[in-house]
C-alpha cells in the first residue's frame, strides 16, 4: 500500500531588496524603542539614586548609590495622600462627566436627520479657535459660585471639542442609518437606542475618550492653581509643585545645608515624575487595544 506523501510547502524567497527593506525597518524601530525607553529608564534610575550622584551627573542608565530618599521625603509630606485621593476623585468623576456629555453631544451631531447639526457643529468648532480668555473665564466661574470647590475642576473643561469630533466621526462610520430606521420601526425610543445599541457598539471610542479625559484630568494643575484656595482640595500635581518650591527655597542657612537642599530638590523632580505617572502607566495597558481601534476611526474604509 503506497503511502501518501504530502507535498512539501514551497517557501517564497524574498528578494535582496525586500530583505534590505525589512532590515532597515527593524533598525529604525530599534532606534525608536531606544529613544522612547531611555528617558523612562533614566528617570526611574535617577529617582532611586543618591542626591549627590544625580546632581553630579553620574547617573547614566542604572542607579548609582541606591537610595530612596526622594520617595521617603514625598511620603513624609502630609498632603501627599490627600492629593492622591483628590486627583483620583477629579479623574474618575471628571472623566465620567466628560464622557457622558461628549457622547450626548457627538451622537446627535452624527445623525443626518438632526435639524441644525451643521450650525451647532460650527459653533462648537468655533471655540477651538477663539476663547474668552483667563479673566472672563475666572469671572464666570466666580459668578457660578464654584471658586474653591471641586466643581471648578469638573465643569468648566468638561467637554473637549477635539474629542467631540472624534466621537462624531466614529458614530457616523459605525452606526448606520439603516440600523436607526429599523429601531424606529420597532418602536425603540432615542434614549433606548442610545443605551442598548450605540453604547455597546462604541467600546473602542469610549475607551479612547476615557483614556484621553483621564490623562488630562490627572495631569491638570493650572485650573486648580487658579480656582482653589484650600489645601485639602489640591490635586496631586499641585501638591507636588508645592513640594518642589519648598525644597528649592533657600533662606538664611549654612552653605552645606543649602547644597543638600539643592541636591534633594533635583532628586525630587525625578521621584515626583515617577509618582505622578504611575497611575497612568497602570491604566493604559487595559485600554490600549481599544485605544488603537478608536484612533483608527475613518482611516480604513470597507
Amino acid at each position: 500500500m503506497a503511502k501518501s506523501m504530502a507535498a512539501p510547502k514551497s517557501k517564497i524567497r524574498e528578494s535582496v531588496g525586500d530583505r534590505i527593506f525589512v532590515f532597515a525597518i527593524y533598525v529604525i524601530l530599534s532606534l525608536v524603542l531606544v529613544v522612547v525607553l531611555y528617558p523612562l529608564i533614566y528617570i526611574v534610575s535617577s529617582s532611586i539614586s543618591s542626591p549627590a550622584a544625580v546632581v553630579s551627573g553620574k547617573v547614566w542608565l542604572w542607579p548609582v548609590d541606591l537610595s530612596f530618599k526622594g520617595f521617603q521625603t514625598i511620603l513624609k509630606t502630609p498632603l501627599i495622600m490627600t492629593g492622591y485621593g483628590n486627583s483620583l476623585f477629579y479623574m474618575s468623576v471628571g472623566t465620567l462627566i466628560s464622557v457622558i456629555m461628549t457622547v450626548m453631544l457627538a451622537y446627535p451631531l452624527s445623525r443626518k436627520t438632526f435639524f441644525g447639526r451643521n450650525g451647532i457643529l460650527m459653533i462648537v468648532m468655533f471655540t477651538m479657535l477663539f476663547g474668552g480668555g483667563l479673566i472672563p473665564t475666572y469671572l464666570v466661574v466666580r459668578e457660578l459660585g464654584m471658586i474653591d470647590s471641586r466643581w471648578a475642576l469638573l465643569i468648566p473643561n468638561a467637554i473637549w471639542v477635539w474629542q467631540v469630533i472624534i466621537a462624531r466621526s466614529f458614530f457616523q462610520t459605525t452606526i448606520p442609518s439603516e440600523l436607526v430606521e429599523a429601531s424606529e420601526i420597532d418602536g425603540c425610543s432615542d434614549w433606548r437606542f442610545l443605551a442598548s445599541v450605540v453604547i455597546p457598539l462604541s467600546k473602542p471610542i469610549l475607551a479612547v475618550l476615557v483614556l484621553m479625559y483621564a490623562v488630562g484630568q490627572w495631569n491638570a494643575y493650572f485650573d486648580a492653581l487658579i480656582y482653589l484656595k484650600s489645601d485639602n482640595l489640591y490635586p496631586l500635581q499641585l501638591v507636588l509643585r508645592s513640594i518642589i518650591i519648598q525644597n528649592n527655597s533657600a533662606g538664611a542657612m549654612d552653605i552645606s545645608v543649602q547644597v543638600q537642599r539643592a541636591q534633594l530638590a533635583e532628586l525630587l523632580k525625578y521621584a515626583l515624575i515617577v509618582v505622578a505617572t504611575l497611575p497612568v502607566l497602570i491604566i493604559y495597558p487595559f485600554v490600549q487595544r481599544y485605544f488603537v481601534q478608536g484612533m483608527l476611526v475613518g482611516s480604513v474604509k470597507g
